[in-house]
């Protein structure tokens, strides 16, 4: 006696495919947990505007003096408060021409006022001239260069975001500045994280009373204030010590608090994979507590981690750019995003030289920048959510 063998009709053989989604499915079940999130990461828009926000400021700040085509130390007590210059393509007499260029701005009287205001000196025009040589420096710190991005003819002056008190370059210094305000935010966010991933880890592994004293102190730690505990401690920082010892304690008075929620979201993740099969026959051949912790159980806490990062960065740019503000956070020689914004402190000086502001635009930026990016990453770390 034979048996037929059951042959699956047209519509079972669609309602497969489409189920699988043949073209797609098989495919990306087939790619590893890296590709999957890199392909959904690469989906978000919002995200890689982000990335290319925080890119931006990096070249900006890494490379300032080479964007800056003063000194931006270079004090100029003949240029203070100088305001934005316009760089144009028209001439007084309305001729156009491809060739930018600035007029010199002077210092006069407004004639019905009598205040005293800055005029363009439209006798002469200086040509805008892009990579010409110009001050000294050292790119990276080690190589010696004098060629900047634009420059003018010498007598001019190409101030485009204005100058300082002291008549220094606001858009130079504000690349070098970014230099200390995301420095100083990656290095307390990555301390904040190694605290938070080592204390969580350990937490959720060893669990009974090591668990309990460590959670405890978690909470005890998140108890405290941190604003009024970063000011404390900030201002008994003197400022005769070196520049980076001042640099690693402020970052260490970043990360002091900012460890405590991620030590938990971790401790949950390890409690989570602790008693899987993986784990267990992992202990069962022998694995060491360290091999076990960190060669299966970390990485699997390891995207939230680096989504964490992120997210902790900005809101440290805002912690250090407020203490900054206050005089209490990075000081000279050292510049900071927060530190620029000291000179509108007041409202009259403020009122007549708006563009001292100026510092607060690369703030907005970087912070916008790293929310967008860890929102896209913390969406792309679950490659198979459907939200």
């Amino acid at each position: 006696m034979t048996v037929s063998q059951p042959t699956a009709s047209p519509q079972a053989d669609s309602a497969l495919a489409e189920a699988l989604d043949v073209r797609g499915g098989w495919q990306e079940s087939s790619e590893t947990y890296f590709q999957l999130v890199s392909r959904r990461f690469m989906r978000s828009r919002i995200s890689l505007l982000g990335g290319l926000m925080i890119l931006m400021l990096a070249i900006l700040s890494i490379f300032s003096d080479f964007f800056s085509p003063t000194d931006p130390t270079e004090i100029n007590m003949q240029a203070t408060f100088t305001p934005p210059q316009k760089v144009r393509f028209t001439n007084v007499q309305g001729q156009f021409g491809f060739r930018p260029f600035t007029y010199l701005q002077v210092y006069d009287f407004h004639p019905e006022t009598l205040e005293p205001v800055w005029v363009d000196d439209e006798s002469r025009e200086y040509l805008v001239k892009f990579f010409v040589k110009g001050w000294e420096y050292k790119l990276l710190g080690f190589i010696p260069m004098d060629r900047h991005l634009y420059g003018v003819q010498d007598g001019g002056t190409v101030y485009i975001l204005g100058t300082d008190k002291l008549g220094r370059d606001l858009f130079g210094r504000m690349c070098q500045a970014g230099r200390i305000s995301l420095a100083l935010s990656l290095f307390a966010g990555l301390i904040s994280i190694a605290v938070g991933s080592v204390l969580g880890v350990i937490s959720g592994y060893y669990m009974g009373w090591i668990d309990g004293l460590l959670q405890r102190f978690v909470e005890v730690v998140q108890s405290i204030p941190a604003l009024p505990l970063w000011m404390a401690l900030a201002s008994v920082v003197p400022i005769t010590w070196d520049p980076l010892l001042v640099f690693v304690i402020m970052a260490s008075i970043f990360a002091l608090i900012g460890w405590t929620v991620l030590a938990r979201e971790v401790r949950g993740k390890v409690l989570a994979f602790r008693e899987t099969d993986f784990i267990l026959a992992a202990k069962e051949m022998g694995a060491s507590d360290l091999r076990v912790i960190f060669r299966h159980l970390y990485p699997h806490a390891l995207s939230h981690v680096i989504v964490v990062l992120t997210l902790q960065i900005p809101q440290i740019i805002l912690a250090e750019a407020f203490l900054s503000f206050l005089g209490l956070g990075i000081q000279e020689p050292l510049i900071s995003w927060g530190y620029l914004m000291r000179d509108s402190n007041s409202l009259e000086t403020l009122g007549v030289n708006p563009w001292i502001l100026s510092p607060a635009a690369f703030i907005v930026i970087a912070v916008l920048g790293f929310n967008f990016l860890g929102d896209g990453l913390r969406d792309a770390a679950d490659p198979y959510a459907t939200a």
